[in-house]
Parts: structure tokens; sequence; C-alpha cells
């Protein structure tokens, strides 16, 4: 009989206390795998811990925008019941960890923990090096972007609304939204002129035009100093004519989707648009010179990489050491965008030797509706009509059901 990690009332904490209500947002390190009828556990015999696990996007897979998808919930509650590990991997972001998670739990009707999430800005944690430096942040609702900075530990976060609200100048098209950015801005750093390290774009911009203005006032500085200009650029005996070339902040982008699911029937531009949009407003200024700048985020190796680590680390809360010394062999990643779930998918080449299965539903992104067929480069392994399918494929893929018959 397979290992039960039993939901909700079910589920016991190491000290033995039962499980919290519905909606709270779990530790890390909280649960164990349960062997049932035999009490408690550190972790079941190593011929349970399944050698395969999920990885699913949100938006279009588990959501389409705040409603969740039919099968979602109880594809996930079958995963927890049979103790098989998951993560929540999303290009999708703009708010803590801890705010989506709790979110998530809430609308799917089932308990979830941050340690099960990556957001497309999860890996900037990581940038340590920058903490302690004045970053931009930009895009996303309000100061919700600056807080999810503040929360990684970056210490001196300025937003764009921040410049606006104290250089109404930069932005003149903005008169009639001050009142609106004045809400949430924060006073500028006391040093003056503003010199910014680095710029990082969370989520996707909601003002085009002012994000836009002033990445390009800051890409063009003098070593970062707001209102400057380099006197490097158009140089053509430098690199790059001179662009780039005068220590200016290094930008960042959390995901490059061009599109995503939202409530509208067709898709929405993300943040791959503003992506483009503004690689266009720079090549007209500088004439074609080089951008410089770093993608995470779905497709990208490295956030499949911290993704791997994620659900390794996931394994070792659920079975203990035998979630490590068992090898990780599959992995099912289930999205509803060919760009970026698919792709991502296919290319990553796993450090740990695991393999990566791509599963394609249609109820995001992708519907299979429009003859909108996936370019090769993206095609999936298997084309599913939701993640509740996409879950019972794997499992025959994996063998799982016919181990657990016999058990």
């Amino acid at each position: 009989m397979a290992a039960v990690l039993r939901p909700l009332g079910g589920l016991r904490r190491a000290n033995g206390v039962r499980g919290a209500h519905r909606g709270a947002t779990l530790g890390p390190s909280s649960w164990r795998c349960i062997e049932p009828r035999r009490g408690f556990q550190s972790a079941p015999p190593q011929t349970k811990v399944p050698d395969f696990a999920f990885a699913f996007d949100i938006d279009g897979v588990l959501l389409r925008s705040s409603t969740p998808i039919p099968s979602a919930r109880s594809a996930l509650l079958h995963l927890q019941s049979q103790c098989i590990p998951f993560i929540l991997l999303t290009n999708g972001g703009g708010k803590t960890e801890a705010e989506r998670i709790e979110d998530l739990s809430n609308k799917l009707d089932i308990e979830l923990d941050t340690s099960l999430l990556v957001q497309s800005h999860t890996p900037f944690a990581e940038l340590t090096h920058l903490h302690s430096k004045t970053v931009l942040v930009a895009g996303g609702d309000g100061s919700k972007c600056a807080e999810v900075a503040r929360s990684y530990g970056f210490e001196n976060v300025v937003t764009p609304a921040d410049i606006l609200i104290a250089h109404p100048e930069v932005w003149p098209f903005a008169r009639n939204f001050l009142d609106y950015y004045s809400s949430f801005a924060r006073p500028l750093p006391p040093a003056e002129p503003l010199k910014v390290d680095a710029i990082f774009v969370y989520n996707d911009p909601r003002d085009w035009g002012l994000d836009s203005t002033i990445l390009l006032d800051l890409l063009l500085s003098s070593k970062g100093v707001l209102g400057t200009l380099s006197p490097k650029n158009g140089n053509a005996t430098l690199p790059n004519n001179g662009y780039l070339q005068d220590s200016q902040p290094h930008l960042y982008y959390s995901n490059p989707d061009l599109w995503w699911a939202s409530a509208h029937p067709l898709p929405r531009l993300g943040q791959g648009g503003f992506q483009h949009s503004f690689a266009g407003l720079w090549d007209k200024v500088t004439n074609g010179a080089e951008l410089k700048h770093t993608v995470i985020g779905k497709p990208s190796q490295a956030t499949y990489e911290f993704a791997e680590r994620r659900l390794r680390a996931r394994r070792k809360t659920l079975f203990g050491a035998p979630g490590l010394n068992n090898p990780l062999r599959k992995v099912y990643m289930v999205g509803d965008n060919p760009e970026s779930d698919i792709r991502g998918s296919n290319a990553y080449d796993s450090p740990y030797g695991s393999q990566w299965r791509s599963l394609l539903v249609k109820t995001g992104v992708f519907s299979g509706i429009r003859g909108d067929e996936a370019p090769e480069y993206a095609r999936p392994d298997a084309l599913v009509q939701n993640v509740g399918e996409a879950v019972k494929w794997a499992l025959r893929d994996s063998g799982w059901e016919s181990k657990t018959e016999k058990e």
C-alpha cells in the first residue's frame, strides 16, 4: 500500500499537533509522509519514494484569471494523497510568495506552502551582492513589487513612481495620475543625486511610457546617476559605440512571456511585450547598439535549475534522507504556453540527470481551436485537455498506478 500524506485533518506536524485550518500557508519543513496504519514515521520505506515529480504552471493551468480550472484541485489533492512531490513554477509574480500562495490556497481550497512556489522573480533573491545597493524595481501594481524586493533582502529599493513624485518633470504626461502615484510612492534616498546600481523589471509594467523613459534615462546615464548623460554615448572608438560603457546599471527582466491567459477570450500582452517595445526604443535611440540585459523565468535554464533545486528540497521534506538518496528520474512540466513552459522543459539540461517531460494543456494561452500549433522546438510530449488529464497521463507514463495497485 502506498504511503499517504493525509489532507487537512490527517496531516501531522513533527510534534504531533494537527494541521492548521483550510487556507493556512504551511512552513516548508512542517509535514512528512506517514505510513498508513503504522503511525508517524520520519520517512516511509525507501521503496515508497516516487522517482518522479511535477512542476505546474499556474495561470492557464490551475487558474483562468481568478477562477479555478475544474480539475485543478482534485489533481493536486491526488498527488498529495500519494506523496508525489510537486512545485508551482510560474512566470507570474508581482506579489510576495506568502501572499500568492495564500491566495492560491484559498481559491483552490487546498493547503499549500511557500516552499512549493517559484515565481518569475523568486530567483532574484539569490543576488545577494546587490542587497545593499540601490536598485530600481519596475512593474506590478502599486508598490507591491518593491515590497517583494525588500522581502528578498534588498535594502534600498526605489520605483518609477518614487522618481516621478520627486521629479514630476521626468514624465510630464503623467500629470493626471500624480494622485495615484503619490498614494504609494516613497521619498527617494536622502543622498542627491540618485544613483542606481541595478534595474529590475519584476512584473508586467502598468505604465510603459513612464517605465521606458526612466529605464532609458538610467541606461544612458553616467554611472547610473539620474539626470546625467554619459560622455561615452555614441563614441565609435569604444565598444558598442560607447553605450553601456560607463558603469551604467545592469538591466534584469523576470520573464520573457509575450502573452498570458487572462479573463479576456484572447491572450494579453505580458512582460515580453514590454521588453520588445523597449528594445525597439533602445535600438532607435542608440542606432543599433547592443542592449545588454539578463532575462530569467521560463524558458531559461537558470529558472529550471532553480525549480529543480526546489523539487529536490521538497522530496527531502516529504521523505527525509531517502528523498535525496533516491534519484529523481523524471519531472513532468504541465503548462499552457508553448514558448515558455514547453520550450523550457524540452531544452532544459538537468545538472542532476533527471528527464523533464512536457505536457501541454488547452486551458490557457494554447487552446488548440484556432490552429495555434506549437512550433517544432516547443512540441510537447503530450497534448491533453486539462491539468487533470495531464496528471493521469504522467501517472500512467511513470508506471506509478500499476505499482500502487500491486501494493
